[in-house]
């Protein structure tokens, strides 16, 4: 069943799928919009303004109303692992580690820390 733009799962506990986010996340980054128009004409900069305005959206559409499980955003932080991965043109995690760090919480994990850091 979907509902605002979640696809809850059946299932004895209250359970989503993120699949149609993880689709509208690569069809933003890959074929509409950066990769599949601009690819390696822009730079970098201009890559992670976009992947910042179009892509984190489309992939945390509806999210927040929801409770993630640690392999949910596990899943959601490999996603975004994998685009500064092709961006960057590397398959070193240190070096994604640090470009990640000069943008204010890129990761899941580092949002929902910070997130949960505010509440107590």
């Amino acid at each position: 069943m979907r509902y605002i733009g979640i696809q809850i799962v059946r299932s004895r506990l209250f359970k989503i799928s993120l699949h149609n986010a993880k689709r509208s996340f690569y069809r933003a980054a890959n074929s509409k919009l950066i990769f599949g128009k601009i690819g390696r004409i822009a730079s970098e900069e201009v890559v992670i303004q976009l992947f910042k305005s179009k892509c984190i959206p489309a992939l945390l559409y509806g999210l927040e109303a929801c409770p993630l499980t640690k392999s949910d955003i596990q899943s959601l932080d490999f996603i975004i692992n994998r685009f500064f991965i092709k961006l960057f043109k590397t398959i070193d995690l240190n070096t994604v580690d640090e470009c990640q760090d000069y943008l204010p919480s890129s990761l899941i994990s580092k949002r929902t820390e910070k997130f949960l850091a505010k509440l107590n």
